[in-house]
């Protein structure tokens, strides 16, 4: 058995990008724990992404999710001002939260981290930090790193697929191209298809993004809606970098 930490930025991003991962982890007897940077917080109140948090790492086996605190930090190319009393995730102290992190690393004697590529994946400034914070605490902690990525062809795939389906998807499909990591860099390819129905549930259960406005939403409507044999084609591999020491 080891213990496997988990470094996402937003509530649904465990489901999305290593929820295949976590899920035959935990079927295995590891002990899964979820680390969120942001907090689920609205400006002045919890928001529904909390709770569905907690619902979805159940489904797939967490068994604890801890909460960094910061507030999220938009896509968008404006920044805005820090809600009171939080700071946003993308202007906090890279060595602050790195500390916050490797503190529960060290509380649970972790075997391995999982954070993200350097690109963040498709480039959100909160997936850019959690990329420099999970390395910084890999280094604090001689923690084992993996980063979750996809390899870029395969994200071209995805993208023509989604286009010729005629889903809504607000992306810049140029930058997409040259987002995530080129195929030469993947270190580990996991197939979890057996996993695609908890996965896939875990998805539907952060159910304020599915029903959203937001620009992966129409994307997100159909992976729920999809039979389970035809997510786990589209979904059933799960992609990491190992970072050397």
């Amino acid at each position: 058995m080891t213990t496997i930490v988990a470094f996402h930025a937003h509530a649904d991003d465990p489901a999305l990008l290593s929820g295949g991962t976590l899920a035959r982890a935990a079927a295995d007897g590891h002990r899964v724990v979820v680390v969120v940077a942001t907090d689920g917080m609205g400006e002045e109140c919890p928001t529904p992404r909390r709770a569905e948090l907690e619902a979805a790492a159940a489904i797939l086996g967490v068994r604890r999710v801890v909460h960094l605190g910061y507030a999220e930090s938009g896509h968008g190319p404006v920044r805005y001002p820090d809600p009171p009393g939080r700071q946003r995730f993308v202007r906090a102290d890279t060595e602050e939260a790195a500390h916050r992190l490797a503190a529960v690393l060290h509380e649970e004697r972790a075997d391995l981290l999982l954070g993200y590529d350097p690109n963040g994946g498709y480039g959100h400034p909160d997936h850019v930090k959690v990329h420099e914070v999970a390395r910084r605490a890999a280094r604090l902690t001689g923690t084992r790193l993996l980063e979750a990525t996809m390899p870029r062809d395969v994200v071209v795939r995805l993208v023509r697929l989604i286009r010729a389906l005629r889903i809504p998807f607000r992306y810049d499909v140029a930058a997409l191209s040259r987002a995530y990591s080129p195929a030469s860099a993947i270190t580990h390819r996991f197939t979890v298809r057996r996993f695609a129905a908890r996965k896939q549930a875990a998805l539907a259960a952060h159910v304020s993004d599915v029903r959203g406005t937001g620009r992966l939403a129409p994307v997100l409507r159909v992976l729920v809606w999809l039979p389970v044999p035809v997510f786990a084609l589209v979904l059933g591999r799960e992609w990491y970098v190992e970072v050397r020491p």
